[in-house]
């Protein structure tokens, strides 16, 4: 009897180290991303079943702050249509984010609530929750092994929301998850609906060094395309400019909504 309680206890003992394997390297790949401050300027390409594309220009700026936060402001340049529009993000590693969003024709500023995190942003295949660090708290991690991706070596991850609630938040059963040994970078990741069947996949295309004091890392091309529906988007960083100094005032609902 004392042989099996043995065995049982060490059982437990590695899936529990397996699980908390996989939260460790879903936090370094988190910190790999996470700038001190930033400027860019992007091409969002938006691709239907049929081809046929929508172009949106952005101006995005960034900052992280030591208490683990990350603030970061999207404005829309072109086309016309939609210039002027802004979304602000706090990011919070363990605590619900927060999020903004401006449309000049209302000259409204409103705050995005948990449900509509799942959205589609601007239209495009990515959602409101893509634009954020997702809360770590909100998942659970399994580490499924290790795989390779364009002969790169990695970690496979299974991340699962903790609740139907965080579910209906962002909008999926389950994502499998890849990060390569190289870099502890995400270079692609497979969302599931609530069927449990396949809907999208976002590939990491390129990243760049930016910080090397922070070993952190910026994405500049990423792509992601639903299998379902046949559509595809594609975010490609134009320019980026690594600035510690990116003014706080830049990061405030008022802010917005200025011209």
């Amino acid at each position: 009897m004392k042989k099996i309680i043995i065995l049982l206890t060490l059982i437990l003992s590695a899936f529990s180290l397996y699980a908390q394997d996989a939260l460790s390297l879903m936090k370094t790949a988190r910190q790999r991303t996470k700038i001190d401050g930033m400027e860019a300027i992007s091409t969002l390409v938006i691709r239907d079943a049929k081809g046929r594309t929508r172009t949106r220009k952005t101006a995005m700026v960034s900052r992280s702050y030591p208490n683990e936060v990350e603030k970061r402001l999207i404005r829309f340049v072109e086309p016309a249509d939609v210039k002027g529009m802004s979304m602000l993000i706090v990011d919070n590693e363990f605590e619900d984010d927060d999020m903004w969003i401006y449309i000049p024709a209302s000259r409204q500023t409103r705050r995005i609530v948990s449900s509509e995190k799942s959205k589609s942003f601007m239209g495009s295949e990515f959602s409101n929750a893509d634009m954020a660090a997702p809360n770590l708290n909100d998942f659970s991690y399994t580490l499924l092994g290790e795989e390779k991706i364009n002969s790169e070596a990695c970690w496979k991850i299974e991340i699962r929301p903790i609740s139907e609630e965080k579910e209906d938040e962002y909008g999926y059963i389950r994502k499998i998850t890849w990060i390569n040994k190289k870099d502890n970078m995400m270079i692609k990741s497979e969302y599931y609906d609530f069927d449990n069947e396949l809907e999208k996949v976002l590939y990491i295309k390129q990243y760049d060094l930016m910080d090397k004091k922070r070993l952190s890392f910026v994405v500049i091309e990423m792509t992601i395309e639903n299998l379902q529906s046949g559509r595809s988007s594609d975010m490609t960083m134009d320019k980026v400019l690594h600035n510690p100094d990116v003014p706080e005032r830049y990061f405030t609902p008022s802010y917005m909504e200025q011209p």
